[in-house]
């Protein structure tokens, strides 16, 4: 197991770093203030009403980093920084956010593939590594456990790929975040490298993931068929 660890480990550190990076940005930008005066909670409500989107309320959120879109009951939700802040990295995370609620409201392939996979990803999330250990513990002794250690990859490949499918969906609402910004003249020419350098870092930390949860796909692959092909030599 110790390819593993080894993949776990520098997955972690480099999620760490991103993290941290975008920590940074996110605290530079803050300081960057909007020469309009406008406020995200007013970006994204004008935004809303720029794109024909009148059910989609924009709510304020406990946390640090915690914006999300949830389309279950269409709001917008924007960290208290963000909901009530005037400045650049406050107005590339609430025009982001919007662009989710257009992505829903669009029919957005990816977001729709993506909501289809939540049921299952809330399964395999909660049950994959305990499977795959299980598979590998059994198969040191009986067939049985090939069985089982695929079932695990399975499982553990919905999680991948729903990591896969979340960054177009992510690229997709960040590009049409700036690209509204940029058209309606909401910002700077250097509010909007701000904007869109927070916008790059952040995706970052979803390319990590993805990459991260390919790897450990692939390792487990790796091990499954390693592990079958000395069983067949057996006989």
């Amino acid at each position: 197991m110790q390819g593993y660890y080894l993949i776990g480990g520098l997955f972690a550190l480099l999620s760490s770093l991103v993290s941290k990076r975008l920590k940074k940005k996110f605290d530079k930008y803050s300081h960057l203030e909007l020469r309009n005066g406008l406020s995200g909670i007013e970006i994204a409500q004008k935004m809303l009403r720029d794109h024909d989107i009148h059910d989609v309320r924009v709510v304020s959120v406990e946390g640090v980093l915690t914006d999300h879109y949830n389309p279950r009951n269409k709001t917008v939700n924007l960290s208290r920084a963000v909901h009530q802040g005037r400045n650049a990295a406050a107005a590339a995370v609430s025009a982001h956010e919007v662009g989710h609620a257009i992505q829903h409201a669009r029919a957005y392939r990816w977001l729709t593939m993506r909501s289809r996979l939540v049921p299952m990803v809330n399964i395999s999330s909660k049950f994959s590594q305990w499977v795959i250990m299980g598979g590998f513990a059994l198969m040191a002794s009986n067939q049985m456990g090939e069985m089982v250690l695929l079932g695990g990859i399975v499982l553990f490949g919905i999680g991948t790929l729903f990591s896969l499918v979340t960054l177009p969906v992510e690229y997709d609402a960040s590009n049409r975040a700036l690209v509204w910004m940029k058209e309606e003249h909401i910002v700077t020419e250097e509010e909007y490298s701000g904007a869109k350098d927070a916008l790059k870092c952040a995706a970052r930390t979803y390319l990590v993931a993805a990459l991260g949860s390919l790897a450990t796909l692939g390792y487990y692959i790796m091990k499954f068929m390693q592990a079958r092909n000395r069983r067949q030599q057996q006989y």
